[in-house]
């Protein structure tokens, strides 16, 4: 049975889980509508899906262990970017917030004494060091691009050679 503060805290991972697929899908939405950015475009769709497991999974646990997975309501996210570098500078930053959760989590597991909570979280710690792996690998591939056309073009061909293979 979790207790009530650990059951708060994971329903916060819940929300934060559900706000980072909102706000992958608005960034592939927005690379959609911009000239040649087709591979930009499916990695944030397949981002969005991959928080949406990550929430789902959250949820399931929840309610295996007593609880009460609660589906968050959600604020709009940031729906236009004035650059492609802006776009990954906002999905690591993301990243980087989700780990400091995912972090804080696990300590309050820990205090509880929920070794069964500290487990489950396990999954999640080894998932934010490769996604913020992957998001400093993009930026510092964009930095090296800088603003060059045909730079941003392979780029662009080349982001989905960077995401880690299915079913890890």
């Amino acid at each position: 049975m979790l207790s009530k503060s650990i059951q708060e805290a994971l329903n916060k991972q819940v929300a934060m889980e559900a706000e980072s697929s909102m706000a992958y899908l608005a960034m592939a939405s927005w690379a959609e509508i911009q000239p040649g950015l087709d591979g930009v475009t499916e990695f944030f769709y397949q981002q969005s899906n991959e928080e949406r497991e990550h929430m789902l999974k959250l949820i399931r646990y929840i309610n295996e262990r007593g609880g009460f997975g609660v589906v968050p309501a959600l604020e709009q996210p940031i729906i236009t970017y004035q650059s492609l570098k802006r776009v990954f500078e906002e999905y690591l930053k993301h990243e980087l917030t989700v780990s400091e959760s995912i972090n804080e989590l696990v300590g309050l597991a820990l205090e509880e004494k929920d070794f069964a909570t500290h487990n489950f979280l396990q999954w999640y710690v080894s998932e934010q060091i490769e996604e913020e792996r992957l998001a400093r690998t993009l930026n510092d591939k964009l930095e090296l691009v800088g603003d060059d056309k045909s730079g941003i073009y392979l780029f662009d061909r080349d982001i989905m050679l960077f995401r880690p293979k299915e079913g890890k």
